[in-house]
């Protein structure tokens, strides 16, 4: 495993994705309302758009431009347009330090 630190846990705002790029990797992060954090591919798979700009909806993350939305948990899509899942992402909390590895995506 490969995890790189992103950020501090005390960066995160609650219920807002924030974008990082690992290793070239584009990653949202979103601290939940129950104080999880979860790391989703930031490109929606229907137009190409970054979910990191979208609106934190429960336990989802919707893109802006044409409201698909997608499980912070799976990557699923729980509507149309997007059909296909964006990858979720491995993370683990040491102290305040948020790490991720950008190669290695959860089982679901």
């Amino acid at each position: 495993m490969s995890l790189q630190r992103i950020c501090a846990l005390s960066e995160l705002v609650q219920d807002e994705a924030r974008r990082f790029d690992v290793e070239g990797v584009p990653i949202a992060v979103v601290l939940d309302s129950n104080g999880d954090v979860h790391a989703i591919g930031d490109t929606c798979t229907h137009g190409d758009i970054s979910l990191s700009e979208g609106f934190v909806d429960d336990d989802a993350l919707e893109c802006w431009a044409h409201g698909s939305r997608f499980s912070l948990r799976t990557g699923q899509p729980l509507n149309l347009p997007a059909y296909e899942p964006v990858p979720v992402y491995v993370v683990q909390i040491d102290g305040d330090d948020v790490l991720v590895d950008p190669h290695l995506t959860k089982e679901v």
